[in-house]
């Protein structure tokens, strides 16, 4: 009886002694349901609620106090820009807490990039923040969720991971919200950086490789309890033969900022360069990136006169994640130098 009782004072105090993480749910592949166990591909996204993906996982206990809140239930291409500020709002209120050590957020793949890099530049805290999905359903014979979400819950819930921004951690990496891009579609090591991975997890343990070099979170000029609404930023693909029909329909319906996605060094048709200058002078924003794959880098006034024709270059940063950073930085500047300056920081 003496024993027990030890053991269950020792219990006690292990669990008093956890971090505490809190797992925000909105939906996505890691939460999804395949009609049989061969499906991998074809299911429906956003089923599974989160106490059940926290039931799913008792070794969860073994790292960590945690709790979950259904914050939405959606696949992440439904994701909406209210969205982006009520997930942010709620993040960034929970961080507050003394009781909360970490997040880890559920998230569809499609736009969990979008998200994790938004977090990144309007949350202002040390306390890690993981986003975390999965390529395949967890009714799969092959689903990589339950791993995923260990594996974040596990790196929130570490001192080491603290001051390091908001991470992605999926296939056993953790990626820099910043960085981290879905390369590939249907395949488990779908996520990468195009300047490699921050560190590894493995078995509850971080390995660090790198640091992040941007600002972000609590060095972050930017925060959402200022950020109620975001203003319409679209995105224009530039490819062969391209035209400006779609940059005029977006300016039309209420632009702030468009960004073109354009090919190689952000290279711009002959046929569009006239209709964004036009555009520019009516006070439209214009942001030059690139569409490469595997990490476009575009250099100001190589490609196009920016500094003549008063443009904005988006960096390394992929045309969605150019937007996300637009978003944020119209609601404090209007100003293209301001912008350029926020893109060379950011």
């Amino acid at each position: 009886m003496a024993m027990a009782a030890t053991l269950l004072v020792c219990s006690a105090a292990l669990a008093a002694d956890q971090p505490n993480v809190v797992i925000l749910a909105t939906g996505g592949t890691i939460a999804g349901a395949g009609a049989d166990v061969t499906n991998s591909a074809t299911y429906q996204a956003a089923k599974v609620p989160v106490d059940k993906l926290i039931a799913g996982i008792p070794q969860l206990n073994t790292v960590a106090a945690v709790r979950g809140e259904q914050v939405f239930q959606i696949a992440s291409e439904s994701l909406t820009n209210a969205n982006l500020v009520t997930l942010a709002k709620r993040v960034a209120a929970l961080v507050k807490q003394n009781d909360v050590d970490g997040i880890v957020i559920t998230h569809g793949t499609d736009t969990l990039e979008e998200t994790a890099y938004f977090l990144n530049l309007v949350v202002r805290t040390d306390k890690p923040i993981v986003v975390v999905g999965s390529m395949r359903p967890g009714t799969a014979m092959s689903a990589d969720g339950t791993l995923n979400l260990f594996n974040a819950v596990s790196v929130a819930a570490s001192k080491d991971a603290r001051g390091k921004g908001v991470l992605v951690t999926m296939n056993d990496e953790i990626n820099s919200g910043r960085d981290v891009a879905k390369m590939v579609n249907l395949r488990t090591e779908a996520f990468k950086s195009p300047w490699g991975p921050l560190g590894m997890v493995v078995e509850g343990k971080n390995y660090w490789f790198r640091l992040p070099a941007k600002r972000h979170t609590r060095h972050s000029e930017f925060d959402i309890d200022k950020i109620d609404t975001l203003p319409s930023v679209e995105i224009a693909y530039g490819a062969g033969n391209a035209s400006d029909t779609a940059y005029r329909a977006f300016a039309a319906n209420g632009a702030k900022a468009i960004v073109h996605a354009g090919t190689g060094n952000g290279s711009v048709s002959s046929a569009v360069v006239p209709s964004l200058q036009e555009l520019r002078g009516k006070g439209i924003q214009i942001i030059r990136s690139s569409h490469v794959n595997a990490g476009g880098f575009v250099l100001r006034n190589a490609e196009q006169p920016d500094d003549k024709y008063d443009w904005v270059v988006a960096h390394d940063l992929n045309p969605q994640k150019a937007r996300i950073l637009a978003l944020v930085a119209l609601t404090k500047t209007q100003d293209s130098k301001e912008l350029q300056r926020i893109f060379w920081e950011y």
